[in-house]
């Protein structure tokens, strides 16, 4: 095995990235736009307890001619939605219909704050003090003080210095992926880089279908070389990583995995890094506010912050907003938003959704309870079942397509949105229950679904997680 390259020559790498793209006048700069606002923290307010309003981010309805098509698996466009039924609204040639209440299983909203009272005023503030905001892209004018205060936040949660915003999740992957990719022929003058001059990609098999669209984006324009290891193996990690020749290489993964609810070995690959001299990238969706202390992330949970390199995230989820960030260096910041495509060609999160997002990270890391009653969940759901979960994300894999629909619709017919996780998302005959438990879901929300549960799917027969080395998409 070669002498593992000092981690700090990835900023060199980087920096001097930098100053090829400054030479050839393609260095971009973020200008925030200082729209005036009025701080008024009186309207900031943190509660130490679940409140009804937290409820209606798991409590739902469907229409009766939805809830059939479903349960009769019936391909829709959503055309069978109606208007005024909720409001009563009697305006003619209007239809209504009734509804079916249902708690919801399978979202993201982890902690429930898209319904949280703080979250919305500063939406709804922010709204009427600016609209929208400047409409266009972050590097044109859409960046604003909102963006760079929500930006300033974030980093300080992951502990990083610095963080940039991006439209959505998928984006920040796309956007990280190609200015790695971009990195090999910048420092080969501008040219296509010899094999040696590439950057190597190690990246687990089970890894987010917006880090592969990513690799492969990278891998078109010829700036990486792929390697994919075997989920969560790190013995075949090491393997790849001791006959790899090239110098710069990049581990990236998922820190909490979507289908199946498994955690990265996060200690292992923190050993790793040490050992090969590689950069550590994590995509952190699943537990950016929900795991650590402070809501960190997974790397807080496992106590190796200072071991990821780079952290992409997401406010879609835990946050209940909208879009996605990259926690990095500064240096690094510049570079992904100099040759990040999806992030330069895509018009800037809208003010207000800044500002909600801004006040869901204040919120999470105030409510501490939150995290606690998530958790809290967790251990219901084993105590209840028996099935040894470690995480909210709970993937009960039942074979079959036809096996998972039926699940699907008698938990409908119980009054749970729960839906069926098929191919081509997950392997043939590996389909799968995919249950998203959230810090309002009470443990009578979790008897109940427990009880249903018991009467579709086989407690000690059901596996939750899936086959080793099958990549997504």
């Amino acid at each position: 095995m070669e002498t593992p390259i000092p981690i700090a020559w990835w900023e060199k790498w980087v920096e001097e990235a930098l100053t090829t793209l400054d030479s050839l006048r393609v260095l971009r700069s973020l200008r925030p736009i200082c729209l005036q606002r009025v701080v008024d923290d009186h309207a900031f307010q943190v509660f130490d307890e679940m409140h009804q309003w937290d409820r209606s981010s798991v409590e739902v309805e469907i229409g009766e001619t939805t809830f059939r098509k479903w349960m009769h698996d019936t391909p829709s466009s959503g055309e069978e939605i109606v208007y005024g039924a909720a409001s009563g609204d009697n305006e003619p040639g209007v239809c209504h219909e009734k509804f079916r209440k249902l708690i919801l299983f399978s979202g993201n909203d982890y902690l429930g704050l898209s319904s949280h009272p703080t979250i919305g005023k500063a939406a709804a503030k922010a709204a009427q003090e600016h609209g929208m905001g400047p409409r266009g892209s972050a590097l044109i004018c859409g960046y604003t003080n909102y963006h760079r205060q929500l930006e300033s936040s974030l980093a300080d949660l992951k502990k990083k210095e610095d963080c940039l915003l991006c439209p959505t999740g998928f984006a920040a992957n796309m956007a990280l992926m190609t200015a790695i990719g971009s990195i090999g022929s910048l420092l080969a003058g501008n040219s296509i880089p010899s094999d040696d001059e590439k950057i190597a990609v190690f990246s687990d098999a089970l890894n987010h279908a917006s880090i592969i669209d990513g690799i492969r984006l990278a891998e078109r324009r010829k700036g990486v070389k792929l390697y994919v290891y075997r989920h969560c193996d790190m013995s075949h990690l090491h393997t790849l990583l001791s006959h790899c020749s090239m110098k710069r290489k990049i581990v990236i993964t998922d820190s909490l995995f979507s289908m199946d609810g498994d955690f990265a070995p996060m200690v292992e690959l923190a050993e790793l890094r040490k050992k090969h001299g590689f950069l550590l990238v994590i995509d952190d969706a699943h537990g950016t506010f929900v795991c650590g202390k402070n809501g960190g992330g997974v790397a807080e949970e496992f106590n190796c912050e200072k071991d990821v390199d780079i952290c992409i995230g997401t406010l879609s989820k835990a946050a209940g907003c909208h879009g996605g960030f990259i926690a990095c260096s500064t240096s690094w910041k510049l570079l992904i938003q100099s040759r990040g495509r999806s992030f330069i060609f895509s018009t800037a999160t809208p003010v207000p959704v800044a500002a909600a997002a801004h006040a869901a990270v204040r919120v999470a890391k105030h409510e501490t309870w939150r995290r606690k009653a998530i958790w809290n969940r967790v251990k219901d759901f084993h105590l209840l079942t028996g099935i040894p979960v470690t995480s909210p994300i709970i993937s009960l894999i039942v074979g079959t397509e036809d096996k998972a629909l039926q699940a699907s619709r008698h938990l409908l017919q119980a009054g749970f949105h729960v839906t069926a996780i098929r191919p081509p998302t997950v392997p043939p005959n590996s389909c799968r229950l995919r249950v998203a438990l959230s810090a309002v879901h009470t443990r009578e929300d979790l008897e109940n679904l427990a009880a249903a549960l018991s009467n579709c799917i086989n407690f000690q027969d059901t596996r939750i997680y899936g086959c080793n080395g099958y990549a997504r998409l």
